[in-house]
């Protein structure tokens, strides 16, 4: 079994990499002053935002890897385990990390909208991956970071540090926009293999064994974390993916209400509706109508 070592503190992840922690809740740490390695896997219970300058080996995030290119982040929240392994070889890495305990945002704005930042959830192969100019954006945020903790800690530091965190993250969020946009042809291929994977559920007997598809299921059909896919269907479909599964389970529902051999409770059951009454209230919301007022318009 793969060893897992447990970071739950600042100063615990600086003492992994041998640097001093010069304050207890966050650290900027340049790669460039540290030793090769070649494999580790670490549960993280501080946050962190890995920022890599060229390949260096697979980095492991639950069940997906991902080979770093030039300029590349990613982000790990509390709760995730991530890796690298480099096969064997010994690797010299190059790049900045940011790594905060939670504590650090707690009662702050940023604390309160950090689940906003959806990214943090996503898998490591749907990372970031930066321009040339954009790298120096946040490689600007990470120098304010770092000249902050390097000064002695005041009644400013946490406000000015908590602060420049999140114009980091904020870039962040304009950049994964950004990087929506300038992928729209592969975006368009997810949507169309999403298309077709819930064709296949309402044609097939999934909704009967499996209830109505979910925005999870989907996700993990898709191979992409919940929050990425979820986050790709809306700006492609302006729509969110739950929306999206709900019309579809309507537009289905349509075709078969006016088969009059089908009770109301059989094209529920067929959907994948444990209940009645969850259908009838779903077809009313999309509709306006009840199934029943929808059928007397034949």
């Amino acid at each position: 079994m793969e060893q897992v070592e447990r970071i739950d503190t600042v100063k615990q992840y600086n003492q992994t990499l041998g640097v001093d922690t010069l304050h207890p809740l966050v650290s900027v740490v340049d790669f460039d002053e540290m030793p090769t390695y070649h494999y580790f896997r670490r549960y993280m219970g501080i946050y962190a935002i890995f920022l890599k300058y060229i390949k260096c080996g697979d980095m492991k995030y639950g069940c997906q890897s991902y080979d770093y290119e030039d300029g590349t982040l990613v982000f790990i929240s509390p709760g995730q385990i991530y890796g690298i392994d480099s096969k064997g070889k010994a690797i010299k890495p190059s790049g900045k990390a940011l790594v905060f305990h939670p504590d650090l945002i707690a009662g702050t704005e940023l604390g309160r909208k950090i689940k906003n930042y959806t990214f943090f959830s996503y898998e490591v192969n749907e990372a970031l991956h930066l321009s040339k100019k954009e790298r120096a954006i946040i490689n600007d945020c990470f120098g304010k970071i770092a000249y902050e903790i390097n000064q002695n800690i005041d009644k400013h530091s946490r406000i000015l540090i908590v602060s420049n965190i999140e114009l980091l993250l904020n870039y962040c969020m304009r950049f994964y926009d950004r990087q929506f946009i300038t992928r729209s042809h592969v975006n368009k291929d997810i949507l169309m293999r999403f298309e077709n994977l819930l064709n296949d559920y309402f044609q097939s007997d999934k909704c009967q064994t499996l209830g109505v598809p979910t925005v999870t299921w989907c996700a993990e059909q898709l191979h992409l974390s919940t929050n990425y896919f979820g986050d790709l269907i809306k700006k492609e479909t302006g729509n969110t993916a739950l929306d999206y599964i709900q019309s579809r389970v309507i537009d289905a529902a349509k075709l078969m209400i006016f088969d009059s051999n089908k009770s109301i409770s059989d094209i529920a059951f067929q959907l994948g509706f444990k209940y009645q009454q969850h259908f009838t209230r779903l077809f009313k919301q999309k509709t306006g109508k009840t199934p029943v007022e929808y059928r007397g318009i034949k």
